[in-house]
Formats: C-alpha cells, sequence, structure tokens
C-alpha cells in the first residue's frame, strides 16, 4: 500500500505556525498509484451522487454517501458511533473495499464526499455531537485540483491525491472548491488503536502543501462590510453574509471571525433578528465536542 517517503516537514523542523497547522492536518502515508486509480474509476463509476447533508455547514454543493455505516444504506450518511457494516455501495467496489480492508482499522464510518466547483464548507467543528473521545479522520483525495483546499489555523492546504491524510476535526476548520473540477474524497472516521497509531506515527508535510493567509487589515474589514452592505441594500442577503463567510479562506480571522462580520453587518441594518441567528450559528457550529 505504502511507497517510501521523500523528506518532509515534520513538527520538529517547523516554527510555531506551522507545527500548529501540522498537529490539525497531516500527511501520513503516500499511496501506490494503481490502488489509487482503481478506487478513482469506481468512485466516478458509482451509480449515485450522493446526498445533500448538514446543510447549515455549506453554501451548497457538497454531496456524500456512506460506503460503511450502521445501516448499510448509502444514502444514510449522518455519522454516528458504533461499528459499521458495508453499504450495498461498497459491495459495487471491490478495489475500494480491498483497500479498507489491507488498512486494519477499527472503522466508525466510511464515506464518499465530492465538492462542486464554487463550493464552501463554512468553518466549523465535527463531532461536537459525539461523547466519546479518542476518534480520527482520514481523508484520502481521489479527484481533487489546487484550488481545492481545507482552511485552518490561519493556512490553506491543499491536500494531494496520492497519499492518506490525516484531518483533526474537533479543530476549527472549512473547506473550499473555488474554481472545480470537483473535488472527491473518500473520508474515514476510525477509533483508536494501535493499528491506527502505527499509521499515524509520522505525520508530516511537504514544502508547497500549506500557504499562510494574511492578516485582514483595516482597509480589509471595512470594504469587505461596505460590499456587502450594498449587497443588503439591494435585498441580495444571503449574497452579502456569503461574502463575509469567505473572508475565513482569504484572510486570518478569530476563531469565528466571518460570523461575527455578519453580526456586525446586520447590527449596522438594525436587524436584530438576523443578529441572533447568526450569533446562534456561531455557537453551534463551532461548538467544542
Amino acid at each position: 500500500m505504502a511507497t517510501t517517503l521523500p523528506a518532509a516537514v515534520t513538527a520538529a523542523q517547523t516554527g510555531p505556525a506551522r507545527a500548529e497547522v501540522l498537529d490539525q492536518v497531516a500527511r501520513l502515508t503516500d499511496l501506490e498509484e494503481s490502488v489509487i486509480e482503481q478506487m478513482r474509476a469506481e468512485v466516478l463509476g458509482a451509480p449515485t451522487r450522493g446526498v445533500v447533508a448538514y446543510g447549515e455547514y455549506q453554501s451548497g454543493g457538497w454531496w456524500t454517501t456512506s460506503l460503511m455505516n450502521h445501516s448499510g444504506d448509502p444514502h444514510d450518511v449522518v455519522i454516528g458511533d458504533g461499528r459499521p457494516q458495508r453499504t450495498s455501495l461498497l459491495e459495487e467496489m471491490p478495489a475500494t473495499a480491498r483497500f479498507l480492508d489491507s488498512l486494519g482499522l477499527d472503522f466508525m464510518y466510511v464515506r464518499l464526499a465530492r465538492l462542486e466547483a464554487h463550493s464552501y464548507l463554512w468553518e466549523h467543528r465535527d463531532y461536537a455531537e459525539l461523547r466519546e473521545t479518542g476518534r480520527h479522520r482520514l481523508h484520502i483525495p481521489l479527484v481533487t485540483n489546487p484550488s481545492a483546499v481545507l482552511v485552518t489555523a490561519g493556512a490553506r492546504v491543499h491536500m494531494a491525491a496520492g497519499a492518506l491524510w490525516r484531518l483533526t476535526p474537533s479543530q476549527a476548520h472549512g473547506v473550499c472548491n473555488t474554481t472545480g473540477p470537483d473535488r472527491i474524497h473518500l473520508i474515514a472516521d476510525v477509533y483508536a488503536d494501535d493499528a491506527y497509531h502505527a499509521l499515524a506515527a509520522r505525520p508530516h508535510l511537504r514544502d508547497g502543501d500549506t500557504a499562510d493567509l494574511p492578516e485582514m487589515t483595516g482597509a480589509d474589514r471595512a470594504g469587505l462590510l461596505a460590499q456587502a452592505g450594498q449587497l443588503a441594500e439591494l435585498g441580495f442577503i444571503t449574497a452579502a453574509e456569503q461574502t463575509l463567510l469567505r473572508a475565513f479562506y482569504t484572510y486570518t480571522l478569530p476563531e469565528g471571525g466571518a460570523y461575527d462580520l455578519i453580526a456586525e453587518l446586520h447590527s449596522g441594518r438594525r436587524a436584530h433578528a438576523d443578529v441572533n441567528r447568526w450569533r446562534e450559528a456561531k455557537a453551534h457550529l463551532l461548538a467544542r465536542p
């Protein structure tokens, strides 16, 4: 499954900022290209695109379908604790099933996630609804492009194909695919055990995997609020809000800073119900597990 890793950047070789990114997202091992190609072919030939779930987290354009869950129905995609079974979709994907078996991991849930062009998953935390700890999320990019990035800890991270990545979803993060084509990842939520710890023993990033986002200046902030305010005055409330939500992918902001910008926009409009709605959204989307 794995190939020899070239020189990589580890936590010991980084400053505090890069170490924070590495703690949240990292490469674990390279994968054989033939394995990726076989899984990619199965995914692209799948009979379903998936379903839209977790709508409050996204702009639209994020579709998921399950390969391992508790019901066997591939359209049951809301994750939860338990011992999963193969879905009917995975039964039709022998190469993907062999790959998952080869990992020897204790799975909680396995999904395919498709993010269309010009789509966003807004800043959020995962696992807030789950009680236990000791879970980890693995990403295997199957189809991607340079504009499809994860944003976390003030940095953009492109999770390149050809590797198995670890994400710490209990930390605030967001995803965007600004130009396309579609980004398709196999996402496995697993429980910590000896097999996982062996797989995750050498987290690393390579040069070029990450890029720091600039700080937002006062002029940047004023310009964004003015742009959003003009849209709101014309009645394009959703467009105004999404203009500010996208700031998370452009600037280094404090946690929840994009939601605070929206609350400030609506406060200036004296739209107090909207202020409260976005304060509640911030608390919900960024809830700690």
